[in-house]
């Protein structure tokens, strides 16, 4: 893993048989991952990015207070 500016690099990940991936056990650690945590896959021309669906939900959230005021 290398880290720079709280921007990380864990390595390369394989998609398997199946669309598969694993995300490397350091990734995990750094942003909390565990076993049955939802994550929600975005993406646009340039590329992906899963985000927690607790973090995404609580974005959301704020943006429709914002709304009601």
């Amino acid at each position: 893993m290398q880290e720079k500016d709280g921007k990380y690099i864990f390595g390369v990940v394989k998609i398997g048989d199946k669309g598969q991936i694993v995300i490397p056990k350091d990734a995990r650690k750094v942003y909390g991952l565990e076993s049955g945590d939802a994550l929600l896959l975005m993406g646009d021309a340039n590329g992906m990015a899963l985000v927690k669906t607790e973090i995404f939900q609580s974005l959301i959230g704020e943006v429709m207070e914002g709304l009601q005021k």
